[in-house]
């Protein structure tokens, strides 16, 4: 049996121990991630793409499976019907992309968003409004909206991105 991507699971918010366990280990490891502005400024900077889930490149006939079953922090690999499931290399690729593009954009708040485009307000002075999403500020994890007043008028309010969330 030749290396293949498996997916494991680890325990609730053990993700980033499990990660750094396997990396010491010299697993190869894909633990995709997402850079955030949380609200609390102590707050994780980075969550989980797939909070609970990483994936492990291994040959299972060498390592063996009770491995990643009995690791600390770890549940054990995602199984159907006891057969730990192999996940396509070209869906690791993908989401690799994906991941990327997001980071790109500026982070998950941004992805997709462009000029003009209807935001909620979640959090803040303006929670519960309705704005229009005008730019990503520079260098900084702010965004300018534009809220429109009682009348055709628009006021240019600048925020927190984690305050704004795409319109549903």
């Amino acid at each position: 049996m030749a290396l293949r991507w498996y997916t494991l699971r680890s325990k609730p918010r053990k993700e980033e121990v499990l990660w750094k366990q396997l990396r010491s280990q010299d697993f190869e490891v894909f633990f995709p991630r997402l850079k955030v502005q949380p609200i609390n400024p102590r707050a994780r900077k980075l969550k989980p793409y797939f909070p609970g889930y990483m994936f492990v490149n291994v040959n299972l006939d060498e390592v063996g499976l009770s491995t990643f079953q009995w690791m600390p922090h770890a549940i054990g690999l995602v199984t159907f019907d006891g057969d730990p499931a192999s996940v396509p290399e070209n869906l690791i690729y993908a989401i690799k992309k994906r991941v990327e593009q997001i980071a790109a954009a500026g982070g998950e708040v941004f992805d997709g968003l462009q000029h003009g485009d209807e935001v909620r307000i979640s959090d803040g002075v303006f929670a519960g409004y309705e704005a229009i999403f005008d730019t990503r500020l520079p260098g900084s994890e702010r965004v300018r909206v534009l809220i429109q007043m009682l009348s055709d008028r628009h006021l240019a309010v600048e925020m927190n991105a984690g305050q704004i969330e795409r319109k549903k």
